[in-house]
């Protein structure tokens, strides 16, 4: 009896999962309503010498393994010798802000929100981990295991998640393959969703509250891994990339010094015992630097949706 009351509590939470986490939006609308439940400081908090703030993407890992970014964020700070504060976002607009207006010293973030924050203010990459022996991921194109479809033109009239407006594996990739079939979300889907993050997208996949969802590879696969019934419920029909992976990024205006004591922190991390024992815990084998050229691929994505924006705006 009690697992059947946990059951049906499981799905309620699910049904909710797009509301809570913060990014929603019915079709027609690619504005989500921000609903930011996921600060850990007040934003009007100032800075001082001794305190640093860090920012991570709520979409660049599952949750399960945030508390793990945020050993990450302490450990920066015990080589810095200050202390440090997490700072969290429900959206990659907001988390590229607070970079922009140097809310926060540097920030985990994606490829999608690096190319327009260095496009915008000229933001700054300082490293980007490896995984699994590279620096690149995939954007995978999944639907439920029960499911007949078989390749991404099958789901026209049907219901599709999307991760966070401005994610490129999440939004961007899937908006730029419909373009190319001369389709667009709102004329190809019956419905899409906002849920705010990559597990969300595939949890409302495996509950077949949604039909498809775009999400990152990294993460299907690490939840493939550590937590297998999570994805059991769902396949992979088509996989997409590659492209530059998710950054560690700062203002152009922070110190240089700073900015070479961060990157060489970041860098240095995997040969140091307690470092590689939290990169570990992610799947992350070391962090390297990253050339502004690796994100070349999303770049031209970023550029196409401009002109295609633009034509709109013209009446084109």
């Amino acid at each position: 009896m009690k697992s059947d009351i946990r059951s049906v509590i499981w799905i309620l939470a699910i049904f909710l999962l797009p509301v809570f986490s913060g990014c929603i939006a019915p079709k027609n609308s690619d504005s989500p309503i921000p609903v930011d439940l996921t600060k850990t400081e007040n934003i009007s908090y100032t800075e001082t010498d001794d305190v640093l703030r860090i920012g991570v993407a709520t979409m660049v890992s599952p949750k399960e393994t945030l508390s793990v970014y945020n050993e990450i964020v302490n450990y920066i700070g015990k080589k810095l010798g200050k202390k440090t504060i997490i700072v969290q976002r429900p959206t990659y607009a907001q988390m590229n802000e607070l970079v922009e207006n140097k809310h926060v010293l540097a920030a985990f973030i994606c490829s999608g929100p690096y190319v327009e924050g260095h496009a915008k203010f000229a933001m700054e990459l300082l490293a980007a981990p490896q995984m699994y022996n590279d620096t690149v991921y995939y954007s995978y194109f999944i639907v439920n295991k029960d499911s007949p479809i078989k390749i991404f033109e099958e789901l026209r009239g049907k219901k599709f998640a999307f991760t966070d407006p401005r994610s490129n594996s999440g939004k961007l990739v899937p908006t730029y393959v419909l373009g190319k079939m001369n389709e667009t979300p709102d004329t190809f889907f019956k419905e899409y969703i906002f849920t705010g993050s990559h597990d969300n997208s595939i949890e409302a996949v495996s509950l077949k509250l949604v039909d498809g969802a775009a999400v990152d590879h990294l993460i299907w696969e690490y939840l493939n891994k550590h937590h297998p019934e999570l994805t059991a419920n769902t396949k992979i029909i088509e996989k997409h990339g590659p492209y530059g992976m998710t950054p560690f990024v700062t203002s152009p205006d922070t110190d240089p010094e700073i900015k070479e004591k961060l990157r060489d922190i970041l860098l240095y991390m995997d040969k140091d015992e307690e470092g590689k024992k939290i990169l570990s815990e992610i799947e992350i084998q070391k962090f390297v630097v990253i050339i502004d050229s690796s994100y070349e691929s999303v770049r031209e994505m970023v550029l196409w949706e401009k002109e295609q924006d633009q034509m709109n705006n013209n009446g084109i």
